[in-house]
C-alpha cells in the first residue's frame, strides 16, 4: 500500500484571504490613477455648486430690478395692480379662473390685503438683494411677483416676463454662498467652529418655517395656490426639505444624509444654472431672428421710428441727435441684430463671447437713457450676467469691498485700527470675504462651511 505525500503549499487548495487593510477594493480604481472625463465632470457637478459669484449677480440684480420697480410705482400702486385699477378685480378673478394662474391678490379684493402683500414683496426684494435668509426671501420674492404681475397682466412688458421667470429660478438655486449675509453668517460660524465653539443659535429660521406652514397648508385646502400642480409642488418640497436640513444640520452635521442633500442641492442649482443660461440664450435667439423677418430690420431702418415717438423719448434733444443720422441709425439696427443672433454661437469662444457680451450690456444701457425702460434693461442686464467672467466678478467685489471701507473709515465717529485704511487685512481674501469662509472648490466656485444649524442661505430655515 502505498502512502500519498503530504500536500505541498502549491497543492493545497487556495483560501479566500481577506484583503488587507488599505489595500484597494477589486475593480476600483488606483490612488493617483488619472479619472475619466465623464466621472470627473460628473464630480464636479455634484461636489460643488457652480457659478457662486453668476449666481449671486443674478439674484442682485434682479431682486434690485423688481425691487426698484415697486418703489417707482408705489405712488401709483393702486391704479396699477389695486382697487383703482381699471382691470377690475372681479376681471383679474376671471382671467386667473381660466389660465389657472397663481395670485395672492385673489384671495380677497381688500384694500388692506392689497397693502400687505404689496408692502411684503417689497420687504423680500431688498432682503433677497442683501441676501438676508436667501431661501425663505427667494420663495416670498417668487410669490411676490407672480401675485403682482398675474393681478394685472395688462401692464408688464418683456422686462417683466424675464423676472417673472428668474423669480421661479432663484428658489432653486444655492445664490447666497457670496456676497450676502447669508454668507457673512456662515463665514462667522466656521471661525467659532475653527475656534472650538459651537455655532450661533438660529432662533430667526425656526420661527420663519413655523410661521410660513401654516400660510402654506391653509391656502392649500382653500385651493389658493392657483390651478397648476407645479407650484404647491415646489412651495412644499421646499418647505419640507428645510425640516430636513435643519435636522440633519444640528444632528447629524457630519454624516451620509447631509452629504447626500448637499449633492441634491448641487445638481437642483447647477441644473438651474443651466436653464437660466439656455433661457438667456433663447430670448436672444428668438429676438434676432424675428428682427431679421422684418422689413425694416431688413432696410436697418428700424431705430429711427421709436426715437420719433413721444412715448419712448425721455431726451428728446439726444433723441433727435441720434436719428438724424443715417448712417448711425443702420449701424446700431444692424449691429443690434448681428449681436443677437450671433451670441448663442459665440459661447464656447470665450474671447468673441466675452466682447459680444459688453456690447449686448452697452445696447441695453443705450435702451434705458434713450426709449426710457429702465427696468426692461435692468432685467437684460442682469440675465447677462450669468455669463460674465468669474475673474472679473473677484475683481469687482474686491474694488466694492475696498470702496466700501474708506468711505466708512471716512465717516465721523468711526475708529481707524492700524492696518485697516481700505486693505484686505488678515482675515479677508482677494475679494474682500473673510479667509474663514467657504473654501475655494478649485474651479472658481466655492463650498458653503458644513456647520451644525447650517448656513449659506440654502435652506428655507437658515
Amino acid at each position: 500500500m502505498t502512502v500519498p505525500p503530504p500536500a505541498t503549499p502549491q497543492d493545497a487548495p487556495q483560501q479566500p484571504t481577506a484583503p488587507r487593510p488599505g489595500a484597494p477594493r477589486p475593480g476600483a480604481p488606483r490612488p493617483g490613477a488619472p479619472v475619466s472625463g465623464p466621472a470627473r465632470a460628473l464630480q464636479r457637478v455634484t461636489a460643488s455648486a457652480l457659478g457662486p459669484y453668476q449666481s449671486a449677480v443674478v439674484r442682485i440684480g434682479f431682486a434690485a430690478t423688481y425691487l426698484f420697480f415697486l418703489l417707482r410705482e408705489l405712488p401709483h400702486r393702486h391704479e396699477l395692480y389695486g382697487p383703482d385699477s381699471p382691470w377690475h378685480w372681479d376681471l383679474a378673478r376671471q382671467l386667473t379662473n381660466g389660465n389657472e394662474a397663481f395670485s395672492v391678490l385673489m384671495w380677497t379684493d381688500s384694500t388692506v390685503w392689497f397693502e400687505a402683500v404689496y408692502a411684503l414683496t417689497l420687504l423680500s426684494a431688498a432682503a433677497l438683494m442683501l441676501g438676508w435668509r436667501t431661501r425663505t426671501m427667494s420663495v416670498l420674492f417668487m410669490v411676490g411677483v407672480l401675485s403682482v404681475q398675474n393681478r394685472s397682466i395688462f401692464m408688464g412688458d418683456g422686462g417683466d416676463n424675464v423676472v417673472h421667470l428668474m423669480a421661479i429660478y432663484l428658489v432653486l438655486t444655492r445664490c447666497a454662498q457670496v456676497w450676502s449675509l447669508d454668507a457673512r453668517r456662515a463665514a462667522r460660524n466656521a471661525r467659532r467652529a475653527a475656534a472650538g465653539l459651537p455655532p450661533l443659535r438660529d432662533i430667526v429660521g425656526p420661527v420663519l418655517w413655523v410661521l410660513l406652514g401654516p400660510v402654506l397648508v391653509t391656502a392649500t385646502l382653500m385651493g389658493g395656490l392657483g390651478g397648476t400642480w407645479w407650484l404647491p409642488t415646489l412651495l412644499w418640497v421646499i418647505w419640507l426639505s428645510a425640516a430636513a436640513w435643519w435636522a440633519v444640520n444640528r444632528y447629524l452635521p457630519q454624516s451620509e444624509p447631509r452629504t447626500l442633500l448637499d449633492v441634491l442641492a448641487n445638481l437642483g442649482h447647477n441644473a438651474t444654472l443651466a436653464v437660466i443660461m439656455a433661457e438667456v440664450c433663447l430670448i436672444y435667439a428668438t429676438a434676432g431672428w424675428y428682427k431679421i423677418q422684418g422689413s425694416r430690420w431688413q432696410d436697418g431702418t428700424a431705430l429711427y421710428y421709436p426715437l420719433n415717438l413721444d412715448y419712448f423719448t425721455p431726451w428728446p434733444a439726444l433723441s433727435d441727435i441720434l436719428g438724424a443720422s443715417g448712417l448711425m441709425v443702420m449701424v446700431l439696427t444692424y449691429g443690434t441684430v448681428i449681436v443677437q443672433v450671433a451670441f448663442p454661437f459665440t459661447l464656447f469662444n470665450r474671447r468673441v463671447k466675452n466682447v459680444l457680451l459688453v456690447a449686448m450690456i452697452c445696447e441695453h444701457a443705450g435702451i434705458a437713457l434713450l426709449l426710457g425702460l429702465p427696468f426692461f434693461s435692468m432685467a437684460m442686464i442682469a440675465a447677462d450676467a450669468v455669463f460674465l467672467p468669474t475673474a472679473f466678478l473677484v475683481w469687482l467685489g474686491a474694488r466694492a469691498t475696498t470702496g466700501r471701507r474708506r468711505l466708512l473709515a471716512g465717516l465721523p465717529g468711526r475708529s481707524r485700527t492700524p492696518g485697516k485704511d481700505g486693505k484686505p487685512g488678515a482675515d479677508d481674501g482677494s475679494d474682500g470675504r473673510s479667509a474663514a469662509g467657504p473654501a475655494e472648490d478649485g474651479h472658481g466656485g466655492t463650498q458653503e462651511p458644513r456647520l451644525q444649524g447650517g448656513g449659506g442661505g440654502h435652506t428655507l430655515v437658515g
